[in-house]
């Protein structure tokens, strides 16, 4: 079998980077440079005709969609834990995945390319700083996951395993820095990223896409 992975960095192609790394397989990571458009070259449109990061290729079949990776992985992996086996807990997981990727993730999209929702320019400020506001409460909503998990004594978001839930919170907090949101507003959620970016498979990611952890500049005083 091999494994070939298609990302962009820091983009949510993290979640299924942090995954391989924590199999121990062999795999091939390829960088999509998003900034230069390179996921619109026609090379990568015959892959993911949508032009998006990831894509997992596996024996030569493109697999697309952030969800769908992280179940093949969690199949064909089941070694790893990576979404519980029991049904309920399983659901539990999914229904939280689900949303970090249709609503936390497209409200972030408002905020970093508004240009896809409207080529009205004068209104992408207003875009922006209604999207913000938006994903600071979304982030609040996983300031209560992580305090829950904490209160419930989980290692991580669902369980006892380094798991999707936890490099897509890292992801979407070190997003909210990117737009201004100060991580240690939210004392549970930060206190939980920075515990996941000591993991090793992530610390490797991370390497590999060289990103920092936090963005966030305060504003200058006036």
């Amino acid at each position: 079998m091999t494994l070939k992975l298609y990302y962009g960095p820091g983009a949510c192609s993290f979640v299924p980077h942090v995954l391989l790394e924590a199999t121990g397989e062999a795999f091939e990571p390829v960088m999509v440079k998003l900034h230069k458009g390179e996921q619109r070259s026609a090379e990568y449109l015959a892959l993911n005709p949508r032009g998006q990061v990831p894509v997992l290729v596996v024996d030569g079949e493109p697999i697309t969609q952030i969800l769908a990776i992280i179940g093949y992985l969690d199949g064909r992996f089941p070694q790893q834990g990576f979404l519980p086996a029991e049904p309920l807990a399983r659901a539990r997981v999914m229904q939280t995945l689900a949303w970090m990727n249709n609503t936390m993730h497209s409200t972030f999209t408002h905020v970093f390319m508004p240009q896809k929702f409207s080529d009205d320019e004068s209104i992408h400020p207003e875009l922006k700083r209604y999207n913000t506001q938006a994903f600071a409460g979304q982030l609040d909503e996983l300031e209560a996951i992580a305090g829950r998990a904490a209160a419930d004594g989980r290692a991580f978001l669902a369980g006892e395993r380094l798991g999707p839930l936890d490099a897509y919170a890292l992801t979407l907090l070190r997003w909210g820095s990117i737009a201004g949101l100060d991580p240690a507003a939210r004392p549970q959620l930060w206190a939980h990223v920075q515990k996941v970016a000591q993991q090793p498979p992530v610390m490797r990611a991370m390497e590999r896409e060289r990103l920092q952890l936090s963005l966030y500049k305060p504003a200058a005083a006036a």
